[in-house]
């Protein structure tokens, strides 16, 4: 059984990563951010991901990167859920990160270790572990198809496209990119076109793709849990300080119970956030050899029943924590200049994220040889 305490270690790296999120990227910040046209805060991006070093946690030293694991990395989606922060980090920093992790490409790691460059995952952001991917076709060193609602897909610099069984890497000057309207704004999501892109076969087989998604799922349920805590530290504080009828609005049952049952879940959804990703850190520590780097998201037997509960609880908690919080702000909670909206837009659109709560339980129902309904 996996430690899921907080090491000593981790608990410094969150300090430094809420410093500088509540530095660079205060809710005011982010919630301006959500007017412009640039699809992401370049400026908490480097701070983050180059001179806090968060985008090479889990790649080897030997590539650039930290040598640490994903459970360190967990830590940041945290944070980075905590602040609804506007910054590639799931799609570069973990599921393009871990394709190339399982699919042993130096070169282009080093370049995301160091923050440099921004790479991501040329798949539907609703796509699931063991789900199919789009129909791209490649041909003599070249792609083409075409590929919606990709996560981060204007932010990107490189592609990294699952065609004909394989994965390759194209630039993203050759790919023809539209933006799309998505309901969370601090993530936004883009259709990419290949027509007779130049490509480079990076991994051969559907394992650098399952490891990403994988990997992704897992650090996705530790965001979520960041975003429910924030959700309720916000609600906690504010039902201290306002009042009705003489007494704080906490004071009264109602709310109170409310309050100890979302705790709980919260508490719940913490246990098997944890659980997954040190499921997914022993997985990568399990892959690899001769230098090679490790294999993401493999190498543990428990790996895809821990992302399946872990996904299909935190999702939910995260909703009703966003919803909650909403509610119980009362007429301020639903304005526009209330941080609420931001945390309840994230946390819908990562319930539909890397697979909805019901696409998981059915996983996990199959997982567990479980007959279906």
């Amino acid at each position: 059984m996996s430690d899921l305490l907080y090491s000593e270690i981790e608990n410094d790296l969150r300090a430094s990563v809420r410093e500088v999120l509540d530095d660079k990227a205060p809710w005011t910040a982010v919630l301006a951010g959500t007017e412009k046209a640039e699809p992401y805060d370049a400026a908490l991006w480097r701070a983050v991901a180059g001179q806090l070093g968060c985008a090479g946690l889990p790649v080897p030293e030997d590539l650039g990167g930290a040598g640490a694991t994903w459970r360190e990395t967990a830590v940041v989606m945290e944070e980075l859920g905590r602040s609804t922060a506007p910054v590639p980090f799931l799609g570069s920093a973990v599921t393009a990160t871990a394709a190339l992790l399982a699919a042993g490409e130096r070169d282009l790691l080093g370049r995301l270790a160091s923050g440099g460059t921004i790479a991501v995952l040329a798949v539907p952001f609703s796509t699931a572990p063991g789900d199919g991917t789009p129909e791209v076709r490649a041909a003599d060193g070249a792609v083409t198809g075409e590929v919606t609602s990709v996560a981060d897909g204007m932010a990107a610099e490189v592609f990294l496209v699952p065609a004909d069984g394989g994965l390759y890497a194209v630039d993203a000057a050759d790919a023809r990119r539209t933006a799309v309207t998505s309901l969370d704004m601090t993530r936004r999501l883009a259709d990419v076109a290949f027509s007779g892109a130049p490509a480079r076969l990076v991994a051969e087989g559907p394992d650098a793709v399952r490891a990403a998604l994988l990997t992704g799922a897992a650090m996705l349920a530790s965001e979520q849990l960041g975003l429910a805590e924030r959700c309720l530290d916000d609600t906690v504080a504010y039902v201290k300080t306002r009042y009705q009828f003489g007494r704080p609005v906490g004071s009264y049952q109602g709310l109170k119970h409310r309050l100890a049952d979302l705790w709980t879940s919260i508490t719940q959804a913490r246990a098997v956030a944890r659980y997954a990703a040190s499921c997914v850190a022993s997985g990568a520590l399990a892959g690899g050899s001769g230098g090679s780097p490790p294999q993401a998201g493999h190498g543990h037997d428990d790996t895809a029943v821990a992302v399946a509960v872990a996904q299909a609880h935190c999702s939910a908690v995260a909703v009703k924590a966003a919803e909650e919080c909403v509610q119980m702000h009362g007429g301020i909670g639903f304005t526009w200049e209330h941080p609420a909206h931001l945390f309840l837009k994230r946390a819908k659109a990562d319930s539909i994220a890397l697979g909805t709560p019901g696409r998981h339980r059915a996983a996990l129902a199959g997982l567990a040889d479980l007959p279906p309904a």
